[in-house]
């Protein structure tokens, strides 16, 4: 009989046993998010910066139906490189386990596996939200509904520019996601500083998050996750110009192509990569890059209150 377990890397294993930071980091930025060869050489250089703030990277991706956080540098390479590497959300990881797969986890599988360990922090580069035309598709990620119910913080640079950014933020208040934002009272729109929509809360350091997250805990309430919202500086966005220009015409493209569902969002992130000559996976690169540093410094803070 066959017996299915998520297995913890050496150093993560360690690291969570002896309560040092850990941070969570999606694989699916590595097989499906980011070109080749630039995606392993990005995927080792987030897990560095990681740990040049003082926490321990836990990538968290399948192979050969093992579900593993923490992958080791010959799992990163494979999920970086072989072809047919399935895109996995919370729904896919029992079948993927069960028939053997290789796979990358989403924002929704990579948050629910990391707090399934007691890992607490999650940086990636964008949400997933509401697709434009939901109305009509009911097209909308399963990472919003996760983090409903997933206690864990997930820094990131707003939600993809891609999506209806108001409507997800309308959906992530009725699911009773937390939002804040980190130094800024405006919600960030990804490859954009500023989506155009205000945020209620904001928070200056590490230290305020990992104060944030001791309350949660402590008052027993809110189950929910908390997404700690960081925008590029401005002179460090996509050009707005340009970033407009190229999503209307991907969405048209879209529409033509008659792409649908979890194709959507590789589909119009390859386009912009094309249509910039290669400005959007810049941005995107120092986007999940300063969401790896700030995610370890909040989860360094908040091993350290609570060793004080």
């Amino acid at each position: 009989m066959t017996t299915f377990h998520i297995r913890p890397g050496t150093e993560v294993a360690a690291a969570l046993r002896d309560g040092r930071p850990v941070v969570a980091l999606e694989s699916t930025i590595v097989s499906h998010g980011l070109p080749r060869p630039d995606n392993l050489r990005v995927a080792r250089q987030i897990e560095q910066t990681v740990r040049d703030a003082g926490a321990v990277p836990a990538t968290i991706g399948m192979v050969g139906g093992e579900l593993v956080v923490g992958l080791d540098d010959d799992q990163l390479t494979r999920l970086a490189t072989v072809d047919g590497v399935a895109k996995l959300s919370v729904r896919d990881l029992a079948v993927a386990a069960a028939t053997g797969a290789d796979g990358a986890t989403t924002v929704a599988a990579t948050s629910a596996v990391a707090a399934a360990v007691g890992i607490g922090v999650f940086a990636t580069g964008g949400l997933g939200g509401v697709h434009r035309e939901a109305a009509q598709t009911f097209d909308e990620s399963a990472d919003l509904v996760t983090l409903a119910r997933t206690p864990i913080t997930v820094v990131c640079a707003g939600v993809k520019s891609i999506l209806d950014v108001g409507a997800t933020l309308e959906r992530l208040e009725t699911l009773g996601v937390g939002v804040v934002g980190y130094r800024t009272r405006r919600f960030p729109g990804f490859y954009l500083t500023d989506s155009g929509f205000d945020l209620d809360w904001s928070v200056d350091s590490p230290e305020q998050v990992a104060e944030v997250l001791a309350a949660r805990e402590q008052h027993g309430v809110h189950r929910g996750g908390l997404i700690v919202a960081n925008p590029l500086p401005v002179d460090e966005q996509l050009d707005p110009a340009l970033h407009d220009r190229t999503l209307t015409e991907g969405l048209a493209r879209l529409g033509r192509d008659g792409v649908t569902g979890k194709a959507v969002t590789p589909f119009l992130l390859a386009h912009f990569h094309t249509a910039t000559e290669g400005a959007s996976l810049a941005v995107n690169v120092r986007i999940i890059l300063r969401n790896a540093d700030l995610a370890a410094r909040i989860a360094v803070a908040s091993a350290r209150r609570g060793a004080a």
